[in-house]
């Protein structure tokens, strides 16, 4: 792992972990903003218990977050922290929603921020560490059998002529024989 690596990743896994940790502790001072989203999405089969989900989006923060810091599949952990960070962002930051122009500004920047975490996230989910990734392997893979089935019908192909030279010559050798 490259020393930019071992320093950014807990640089960005340190908010979410900060975070989550203050979910956990205190998920009903969360409450009233989560309410509506857990009525909106109890149809869909979510517990309509807004501490939970946010006891349940605060451990995601923490465990992506440990992970994403100790470099333990961090594209993983990336991708999880994104699924944390989207109602995160709608629930906490609706700046759209606010009238005073001061609380707008402040929930936007906030808003815009956290788009921003989500970007670095979305880059950390793609990092490979210069291994090549899986759908050049995929990729690499399919050339790979293309080449060899190639191979092996001009081979056989080969194969097949010869052998077809072979039974001429024994017939006419066999002809030869009786006349």
């Amino acid at each position: 792992m490259t020393v930019v690596r071992r320093v950014a990743r807990p640089l960005l896994a340190a908010i979410f972990v900060v975070q989550g940790i203050e979910q956990l502790r205190h998920p009903s001072a969360l409450k009233p903003k989560v309410a509506p989203l857990a009525e909106r999405l109890a149809p869909l089969g979510v517990p309509n218990d807004p501490e939970l989900l946010v006891r349940a989006n605060g451990a995601t923060m923490v465990g992506g977050g440990a992970l994403l810091a100790t470099g333990r599949v961090p594209r993983l952990a990336s991708l999880a922290l994104v699924g944390a960070m989207v109602p995160t962002t709608y629930v906490g930051h609706q700046f759209w929603a606010e009238t005073d122009p001061a609380v707008k500004r402040t929930q936007r920047i906030s808003f815009l921020k956290n788009l921003g975490l989500i970007g670095g996230l979305l880059l950390a989910s793609v990092d490979t560490e210069g291994r090549p990734g899986l759908v050049y392997r995929a990729g690499l893979a399919g050339d790979t059998a293309k080449r060899a089935t190639h191979r092996a019908k001009r081979e056989a192909k080969l194969a097949a002529r010869a052998a077809r030279r072979e039974a001429r010559l024994a017939a006419s050798q066999a002809h030869d024989a009786l006349t």
